[in-house]
């Protein structure tokens, strides 16, 4: 996935209207419960909670309600369990979508109906895997970092790429690197907006604006399943297909 692609994805998250930004938070509680249930509820030792934290922390989230997620995994043992689906959309657009359900039938129903309704299949687990990669992309302010002087600090930890938008530092990192680059941040005081693994396509696939805007309306209809926590996908995503959405 091109920078672009990314970066509109995180304005989406950014812009979010009020119920959209509703769903964001049940869905980051979920995963800051399930995070602390699997490594315990310490950030500093668990990547994967304080990854969860950081990115409920940059959409604003109150701190109550991130404690209270954390202390819901001591309290509750979960019975929700990490399941993904993959599929092809219309005009070959290949989507890989991560859930956590605690019940697999119902997940798989409302999956298989999305493809369905919408002209897609879903495959068997695996077939698309070969398409995407798994990345850390985490997200900083600019606030009065010289972005020279900063890339030059951050690039020996494992940072592939740096990107500037919009005053965010948009970076990416290989899977293993992840934890490094975090860690280097940290040392360096510098606090994330965001700090996410997520699945980048190998490449990406551009379509005309009416088609591209469709297939966004589905990816939307995914993610608006209670169940879902994530949706990757190797659609080029424009400013022409952001603005289309808004119409």
């Amino acid at each position: 996935m091109s920078g672009h692609s990314k970066w509109s994805t995180i304005k989406r998250k950014k812009g979010a209207n009020d119920a959209k930004r509703g769903k964001i938070f049940t869905k980051l509680i979920k995963e800051i419960t399930i995070a602390a249930e699997l490594g315990g509820d310490d950030p500093e030792t668990n990547i994967r909670l304080r990854s969860a934290v950081q990115t409920a922390k940059g959409m604003n989230m109150p701190k109550d309600n991130i404690q209270r997620a954390i202390n819901k995994a001591n309290k509750d043992s979960s019975s929700f369990e990490e399941v993904t689906y993959e599929g092809y959309l219309q005009h070959g657009i290949a989507v890989f979508i991560e859930c956590m359900t605690d019940n697999n039938n119902r997940t798989v129903s409302n999956i298989r109906s999305i493809f369905s309704k919408r002209g897609g299949s879903l495959g068997t687990n695996g077939s698309l895997s070969f398409l995407f990669d798994r990345k850390g992309i985490i997200t900083v302010p600019q606030g009065d970092l010289d972005p020279e002087e900063f890339e030059l600090e951050i690039i020996d930890a494992g940072v592939e790429e740096i990107e500037l938008n919009d005053d965010m530092f948009l970076i990416t990192t290989a899977l293993e690197d992840f934890n490094n680059v975090q860690k280097k941040l940290e040392e360096m005081g510098i606090e994330t907006e965001s700090a996410e693994l997520q699945r980048i396509p190998n490449d990406t696939k551009e379509l005309p604006l009416e088609d591209a805007v469709q297939i966004l309306r589905t990816i939307e209809e995914f993610e608006d399943d209670d169940d879902v926590q994530n949706v990757f996908h190797n659609l080029e995503v424009t400013e022409e297909v952001m603005a289309g959405m808004k119409e």
